[in-house]
């Protein structure tokens, strides 16, 4: 035993950190009352009571009730509840509770032994209050009558240390043949006379060694009979038998013999069980005729390994005779393993470390032998493992890290197995729940938004909703939304859009005008609430829709307030479809919105003119004859193909030159001829110098535009209504066409032909603005114009200008 003691020691120095090998051994006297103090188990320990409780210190039982208890406070083991050493430990010579000291972070264990001490608080008690027996007159001296021997459940000093008979008589003496002996011997030690003395009373009474003594008596009846001079012999002295504890009710354990050599009624031999130990009888059953004992009770191993019985012949004559009986259990793998959870703990945090114990559990068995090997092991677990701690002890620990979104609770199945044949198995189950950690971003349902809303818009318009999940829980996984710069913190974020913190909602704050910002992108950050907050960013572009909320603006001809328009000529020879003016207007909306319709509304003569509805050219529908008025007024209206449609109108003045209408052209004098001659050359003269003077500036421009060409970024085109209106301003200030529309007029003798020939229009590119940037005034970036071609072909249906064709004007 010290050789295993030392080997468990070793093994538990080179398992376990900071395990005391030697027990600390302490002693208490049974029957203590609750919360007795048993000793200083800190100060033995070597422990400040301050260590007891800032390491979690408790009293481990193996056998899972708890006699005793600690102190952390004080550091004193005090009793827990009454100790009973019989109950506990029967008639052991020893009664000795080994628990263990548990102490954690880090751990650590201290064994402890306490010896239960007898006192005495037991009296001697006789199986049977009377005894009677039946012996013949005229007995030999020496004869004994065997009485069941008291039974004190004190031990040593305190048990039956002597029997005694109260009156003595001369009769009879006591006899004790050992302490083992469940019986004790009345001895005759002269013969009875019946005719003297048919009965006879007395007491026999056990003392025990008690200070003060207790005792206890039983009543002894003395009947008187005739001669029956031989008592039963039995075959042996003691019977030893053996059977399994899982044998069936009514098995037989073994047989006793008895024999009498009187013959006839004083030879008949009847047993019986003795009433020495009276608990017993109830698991055996013995027949009084053959002697046969059997099981009348399922038996345990575990409860109790080994019984002693108290067998008892009898004769026909009374005599009588007594053998002692040992029935030895054997056993069997009918106890499963037990699991005693000593700790845990749950929830446990996604982020710890492998390695940290998360129980500490204990496995016994109450079988002996290998059918009390037990080993451990988990079902199918990865994430966690069970490591030896102390004896028969385990730890459940971690081994690998745990993600609470991958799986928020995990069942840990422990089996404990023993090595018995079917072996045996139980388990326990850990329920091990994985508390949040915020190690999730928020996550956008989108890699980014695009969103739409009318110009004119009303203010805090809901032009869309942005969505972002977070796979934690909790306040980890609540999500909230805010507008951020979109080029790092020094920018200021957008001032008219905002965004709802708790739905995502997206929001413009002010009414937006189309013709000043097209579209604009903000960055939505969603960010979560935990400690410290993890967030994410998308993308919101915003797409301003067009309204019809601009009227036609009439170019030409210029309706200034300060001067009345120019009026067009008309030769006297002029044909029908001959062009007469051009109507050129621009819308600064959109699409459908910006497409231009013309029609004549008013005319001196509604018959002499007629206007394209798509090009807006006045040409003539007949030749003008004497009857017209020299001086035409027409009235064109200009009207958009929005819903609803908005219209501008244009005031033209024509002049029909006089002449001879039958003759279209007649023969003119030769000064008439020289003088239209010179008016002809100057026209051209003039006509080269200015078409000279355009390409000049427009090779300029094209050479500055080149050079230019890499710093502008590319994009939608955004137009403001204040570039528009000012650049037409400047055209019609001058009286004339804008820069972009240049007539050629050729009158010449004999074509009877006006015609007007345009340039194309030189029309800007603007780059795309962003948010951050201002729109419109002061604030709009100015860029170069970009040369780009422009007939009634390129409109985007025919007569119809858009405002990005016509933006330049």
């Amino acid at each position: 035993m010290a050789a295993a003691r030392q080997v468990l020691c070793l093994w538990a120095l080179l398992g376990v950190p900071r395990v005391r090998c030697e027990p600390i051994r302490y002693s208490v006297a049974e029957e203590g009352e609750s919360g007795s103090v048993v000793a200083d188990v800190a100060e033995d320990a070597g422990l400040a009571p301050a260590q007891l409780s800032a390491r979690r210190a408790r009293i481990a039982s193996p056998a899972g009730r708890q006699h005793f208890r600690l102190e952390r406070g004080s550091g004193r083991l005090v009793v827990a509840e009454r100790l009973d050493r019989e109950e506990m430990c029967g008639r052991s010579r020893t009664c000795t509770l080994a628990f263990e000291l548990l102490l954690a972070d880090p751990l650590q264990f201290f064994p402890i032994e306490v010896s239960v001490e007898d006192i005495n608080d037991h009296s001697p008690v006789f199986p049977d209050e009377r005894v009677t027996f039946k012996i013949p007159e005229r007995g030999d001296p020496g004869t004994r009558f065997p009485v069941g021997a008291a039974q004190d459940l004190d031990i040593g000093s305190n048990d039956i240390q002597a029997y005694s008979i109260i009156p003595e008589n001369e009769y009879f003496t006591v006899f004790i043949q050992s302490e083992n002996e469940k019986f004790i011997e009345l001895v005759l030690e002269k013969p009875l006379d019946r005719e003297e003395q048919p009965e006879m009373d007395f007491t026999l009474v056990a003392t025990d060694g008690g200070s003060p003594p207790r005792t206890g008596s039983t009543e002894i009846h003395i009947t008187v009979l005739d001669i029956n001079d031989n008592v039963p012999v039995f075959t042996q002295k003691v019977y030893i038998g053996h059977v399994l504890e899982n044998a069936p009710e009514g098995s037989v354990v073994l047989r006793v013999v008895a024999n009498d050599a009187d013959e006839g009624v004083n030879g008949d031999i009847s047993y019986q069980f003795s009433q020495s130990v009276v608990h017993r009888h109830s698991l055996f059953t013995i027949n009084p005729k053959t002697g046969e004992i059997g099981i009348a009770k399922p038996l345990d191993f575990e409860t109790e390994k080994k019984h002693k019985l108290t067998v008892q012949a009898v004769d026909g004559g009374g005599l009588s005779s007594m053998c002692n009986v040992i029935v030895e259990v054997l056993d069997v793998n009918d106890n499963a393993p037990e699991i005693v959870v000593s700790s845990f703990n749950s929830p446990l945090p996604e982020n710890v470390e492998p390695g940290t114990v998360i129980a500490l559990f204990a496995v016994r068995d109450q079988d002996s032998g290998i059918n009390g090997e037990i080993t451990c092991a988990l079902e199918e677990q990865l994430s966690f493992s069970l490591r030896p701690a102390f004896k028969n002890y385990y730890e459940l620990v971690t081994v690998s890290t745990l993600d609470r979104e991958e799986r928020a609770q995990h069942m840990v199945v422990v089996t404990a197995a023993d090595a018995g044949s079917p072996p045996l198995t139980s388990t326990h189950t850990f329920s091990v729940d994985i508390s949040d950690v915020n190690d999730n971003a928020p996550v956008f349902n989108q890699t980014s938004y695009t969103m739409y809303v009318h110009e004119n818009n009303a203010p805090a318009l809901l032009v869309g909703a942005v969505k972002a999940t977070d796979a934690d829980a909790g306040p980890n996984a609540k999500v909230s939304y805010s507008v951020v710069p979109a080029r790092g913190p020094e920018e200021e974020p957008c001032s008219c859009v905002s965004v709802n913190s708790e739905s995502g909602g997206v929001f413009v704050l002010r009414p937006l005008d189309y013709e000043q910002l097209r579209q604009l992108e903000v960055v939505v950050s969603a960010a979560d609430a935990g400690s410290p907050p993890l967030s994410s960013s998308v993308s919101v572009r915003l797409l301003v829709v067009d309204e019809n909320d601009n009227a036609p603006l009439v170019l030409h001809p210029s309706a200034q307030d300060s001067s009345p328009p120019s009026s067009e000529l008309v030769p006297a020879g002029a044909e029908a479809g001959d062009l007469v003016s051009k109507v050129v207007a621009v819308d600064a909306d959109s699409g459908q919105n910006s497409w231009l319709s013309y029609q004549l509304l008013r005319a001196t003569e509604p018959g002499l003119f007629a206007v394209g509805a798509q090009s807006g050219e006045v040409r003539l529908r007949r030749p003008p004859t004497e009857r017209d008025a020299a001086k035409q007024k027409l009235v064109v209206l200009v009207r958009d193909n929005g819903r609803p449609p908005l219209s501008a109108t244009a005031a033209l003045s024509v002049l029909l030159v006089p002449g001879s209408w039958d003759a279209q052209l007649p023969q003119q004098s030769p000064a008439a001829g020289e003088d239209d001659g010179s008016l002809t050359t100057s026209l051209i003269i003039a006509l080269v110098f200015v078409s000279l003077l355009f390409l000049l500036s427009a090779a300029a421009f094209v050479a500055c535009k080149v050079c230019k060409r890499k710093e502008l970024s590319s994009g939608p085109v955004l137009y403001g209504a204040s570039s528009v209106q000012s650049y037409v301003a400047d055209g019609a200030a001058a009286g004339t066409l804008p820069h972009a529309y240049c007539y050629e007029v050729s009158l010449t003798t004999g074509s009877g032909n006006s015609e007007f020939k345009f340039l194309k229009p030189v029309l800007p590119s603007l780059p795309a603005q962003h948010c951050s940037t201002g729109v419109g005034g002061a604030h709009a970036e100015e860029f170069p114009p970009v040369p780009v071609t422009m007939g009634d072909a390129d409109f985007e249906s025919p007569g119809m200008q858009s405002v990005a064709q016509l933006n330049g004007f």
